[in-house]
């Protein structure tokens, strides 16, 4: 299962950023004789209300979707990463802020979260990317931080502190590895729950902006004609759901794996 959803999500990355190239309809252009055509040989997703063919857009979405989705679990992941071994190195009151500010994040919804600071700015790819990650790195970030405080104990990083290594040497070349794990199925959850993310904002008019375009804005475009022209919102619908879906199963496939080497 696992190297199925890993070939599906490969097929969409390069659907994505190599199909345009391969398909070279523009996905800009309006055709006043092709409103809201059923698809067929000439266009084989449809086109929207406005003419555009729906294969080249999203074509063309799938680069912002799949770039706000991954940029954002690294960031929100690296974040977590280095909090949360923070917390445990550093112990004390830099432990105690740290569950004050985790705290107060959760404290707050997500999507309240999100909608609030999206509110305040003009969407685009990297405001996107950046709201997403600083509302997205907190359960990361207490899963690390759980595993450093056993790893911190360990005889090994005590040596490295009592040598005064500095704490990012030993935060990537020492702790890193023994977190890889949990930072890899973070970063699978991460970036379906960023896509997730972005495909809500736009669906609900404030993420990206025209002329820019993401599976979440194609989708949002397609629900005042869902009566009559079912394929606008299915297809992106559909990408979203695949790749949500295929993300999901690598995490699960990380997480047995991980189950299994703590049982032995």
């Amino acid at each position: 299962m696992p190297f199925y959803s890993i070939a599906v999500l490969v097929g969409i990355i390069l659907f994505s950023f190599i199909g345009p190239y391969v398909y070279t309809v523009n996905p800009l252009f309006l055709d006043s004789h092709a409103i809201l055509v059923s698809p067929s040989m000439a266009h084989w997703f449809g086109t929207d209300r406005l003419g555009r063919d729906l294969l080249a857009r999203l074509m063309e979405g799938g680069q912002i979707s799949l770039l706000i989705g991954f940029s954002s679990a690294f960031i929100s992941t690296l974040i977590g990463l280095l909090y949360g071994v923070s917390a445990a190195l550093l112990r004390g009151g830099f432990d105690k802020l740290f569950i004050v500010i985790v705290d107060l994040f959760l404290t707050f919804p997500t999507l309240f979260l999100l909608l609030t600071l999206v509110s305040y700015v003009n969407a685009s790819l990297w405001v996107l990317v950046f709201i997403i990650s600083i509302t997205g790195w907190m359960g990361t970030a207490r899963l690390i931080r759980s595993e450093s405080f056993a790893i911190a104990s360990k005889p090994f990083i005590r040596i490295l502190q009592i040598g005064h290594v500095h704490p990012l040497t030993i935060i990537f070349k020492y702790y890193a590895p023994l977190l890889a794990p949990i930072v890899l199925v973070s970063f699978t959850f991460g970036v379906g729950g960023a896509i997730l993310a972005e495909s809500g904002l736009s669906f609900l008019g404030l993420g990206i902006v025209a002329p820019q375009m993401s599976w979440g804005s194609i989708l949002s475009g397609g629900k005042e004609v869902i009566d009559i022209a079912w394929w606008v919102s299915f297809f992106p619908g559909l990408l979203i759901f695949i790749v949500t879906f295929a993300l999901m199963n690598i995490s699960n496939a990380l997480q047995a794996k991980m189950n299994q080497k703590e049982i032995r």
